[in-house]
C-alpha cells in the first residue's frame, strides 16, 4: 500500500500531460500480452505491472489542460476515506453488515422515475372501479415523462427500463438559453391530459450537460404542484451550487421537488462514484421495500426497535459505503470551502467566455450557470462547413498528443468544442494555453489542407 501511494504521489507531482499520447493499438497490445491464466507473480510485481499498464496510461483530471468532461480532481480526504472503505469492505444494504455506515446512493434518476411510476399507478389503483381491470397493464402505455431536449440521456433510458412506450418521453420547449419554459410545460401537461395520457413525472435539469444551464425551478414547481405531478430535479451537475455562496440562489425551488439527484463526484470533488437520490417524503420509498428472511425479515421490520436497513431505500442490495468520502471531505474542509471552490470554477468559466468573445478566430455559444464553455475555432478565412469539420479533428489531435483534453458536442446541428471546468486550481493562464493549442492545431490543419489542394 505504501509503495502504491508513493508511486502515485510521484506521478501526480511530475505528470506533464492530460493523457499519455500513446497509440491506442499499442495500449491494447500491452494489455493483451498479460496472461492472467499463469501462476501469480506476487504482490509487488503485480502492483508494479498495473502501475505501468494503468497509471502510466491514465487520463489525469487534475491536470490544468484536462477540460473535457464532468470529471473533477478529488479532495485528498476523500481519497483516504476511499482506501478505508475499500479495505474494510462494508456493504450498507443491511444494518448487520454496516452498523454506523449509510449509503451515498446510485442510479438516482432511474430510481426516482421508478418511484414516480409507482406513485401514479398506486393512484390509478385507488381510483379504479371494481371491474377487476389491471391498472398496471392498462396504465403503463399511457404514462408520460416530460423533459427538455437538454435533459440527460438517462431519462430516456429509464423510461425504456421501466417498460414505458417509445413515445413516453415528451419534449418540453425551451427558451433561447436552453432552459425549460414553464408555460410551455403547463401547455404540454394540458395536451397530455386531453389526449387521454397520464403525466408520470416532470424532469427539470439543474445543470444541463452541454449548456450548463439550470431550468427555472420555482415556476416549474408551481406548475407541477397545480397539476399534482411528481417533480424530479436532476441536479447531478448543479447540485454543488447548494454550497456556493454566490450562486446557491440559482437552485431556489429545489426543495419543492419530490426527488432530487445529486452527483457528489462532479461538483463536490469526490472520487467516482458518490451520488445520492434525495426524496422529500420518505414514504415514497415504499415501492422499493421487499422482505426476505435471510436479509430483512418482515417481522423484525415491524418491531419497535427495527434496525435501519438501507436495502429498503435502493434498487441495489450490496453497495459501497460511498458516503464516507463526502463525510471525510466535509469534516476536513467544511461546506463553506467546498462551496467557494465551486464558485471559483464558475467564475473561471465566465472569464474564459469573455476572453473568447474578444478573439477574432473563435466563436463562443451563449452563457452558462455553471462551469461549461462551448466554443469553436472559426477563423475569418474558413467557411461554416470547414469550421464544422475542424471540431472533431482538433479534439482528436489534441487528445492523441496528450497535450490537452477537450470535449465536443452538437447543438442544433452545429458542432462545438466544450470546456468543462471543475479544477479550482486551474487559472485563466492555463486555459489560455489550451486555447492556444486549439488555435495552433486548427491553423495547422487548415495549412495542411491548403498544401494538399495546391499539390492536387
Amino acid at each position: 500500500m505504501h509503495d502504491v501511494v508513493d508511486a502515485l504521489g510521484e506521478r501526480f507531482r511530475t505528470t506533464e500531460r492530460a493523457a499519455s499520447a500513446k497509440d491506442r493499438f499499442g495500449l491494447q497490445a500491452a494489455v493483451d500480452a498479460v496472461d492472467l491464466d499463469t501462476p501469480g507473480v506476487g504482490n509487488t510485481a503485480a502492483l508494479r505491472e498495473i502501475d505501468s499498464l494503468y497509471a502510466d496510461n491514465a487520463v489525469w483530471f487534475h491536470h490544468p489542460s484536462y477540460v473535457a468532461h464532468l470529471n473533477c480532481p478529488v479532495a485528498v480526504p476523500a481519497v483516504a476515506a476511499e482506501a478505508m472503505l475499500a479495505a474494510i469492505n462494508t456493504s450498507v444494504d443491511t444494518y448487520d453488515q454496516s452498523e454506523v455506515a449509510t449509503s451515498g446512493g446510485t442510479q438516482s434518476n432511474l430510481q426516482a422515475l421508478f418511484l414516480a411510476r409507482e406513485n401514479v399507478l398506486a393512484r390509478l389503483d385507488d381510483a379504479r372501479s371494481d371491474d377487476g381491470s389491471d391498472t398496471r397493464r392498462g396504465g403503463l402505455p399511457r404514462l408520460r415523462i416530460l423533459a427538455t431536449d437538454q435533459a440527460h440521456f438517462s431519462v430516456a433510458r429509464a423510461a425504456f427500463l421501466l417498460g414505458l412506450d417509445a413515445e413516453a418521453v415528451v419534449t418540453v420547449p425551451t427558451d433561447a438559453a436552453g432552459r425549460m419554459d414553464a408555460e410551455a410545460l403547463r401547455a404540454s401537461l394540458l395536451a397530455i391530459d386531453a389526449n387521454g395520457a397520464i403525466p408520470m413525472a416532470v424532469v427539470a435539469t439543474a445543470g444541463t450537460t452541454d449548456l450548463g444551464v439550470i431550468d427555472p425551478l420555482e415556476p416549474i414547481a408551481e406548475v407541477c404542484e397545480a397539476a399534482n405531478v411528481w417533480l424530479h430535479v436532476d441536479a447531478a451537475y448543479g447540485g454543488g451550487l447548494l454550497w456556493a455562496p454566490r450562486r446557491a440562489h440559482l437552485l431556489d425551488g429545489i426543495g419543492r421537488a419530490a426527488s432530487v439527484t445529486i452527483d457528489f463526484h462532479k461538483t463536490f470533488f469526490q472520487p467516482v462514484s458518490s451520488s445520492a437520490l434525495l426524496v422529500r417524503d420518505s414514504a415514497a420509498f415504499a415501492p422499493t421495500i421487499h422482505h426476505h428472511d435471510y436479509l430483512n425479515p418482515e417481522t423484525e421490520a415491524q418491531s419497535a426497535d427495527a434496525e435501519p436497513n438501507q436495502v429498503d431505500k435502493s434498487l441495489q442490495t450490496t453497495r459501497r459505503f460511498d458516503a464516507l468520502k463526502l463525510w471525510a471531505t466535509l469534516r476536513a474542509r467544511g461546506a463553506g470551502e467546498i462551496g467557494a471552490m465551486i464558485d471559483t470554477v464558475c467564475d473561471l468559466a465566465d472569464e474564459v467566455r469573455e476572453l473568447l468573445e474578444d478573439q477574432a478566430d473563435f466563436e463562443v455559444l451563449g452563457g452558462s450557470d455553471l462551469s461549461t464553455v462551448l466554443f469553436r475555432f472559426a477563423p475569418p478565412n474558413a467557411d461554416r462547413q470547414t469550421c464544422d469539420e475542424l471540431v472533431p479533428i482538433i479534439r482528436r489531435v489534441l487528445f492523441r498528443s496528450g497535450r490537452a483534453a477537450v470535449a465536443r458536442t452538437v447543438i442544433a446541428g452545429t458542432p462545438w468544442l466544450k470546456l468543462t471546468l471543475l479544477n479550482p486550481d486551474t487559472g485563466i493562464d492555463d486555459i489560455t494555453a489550451v486555447l492556444d493549442l486549439v488555435r495552433a492545431t486548427g491553423h495547422g490543419i487548415l495549412a495542411g489542407r491548403t498544401l494538399e489542394g495546391g499539390a492536387a
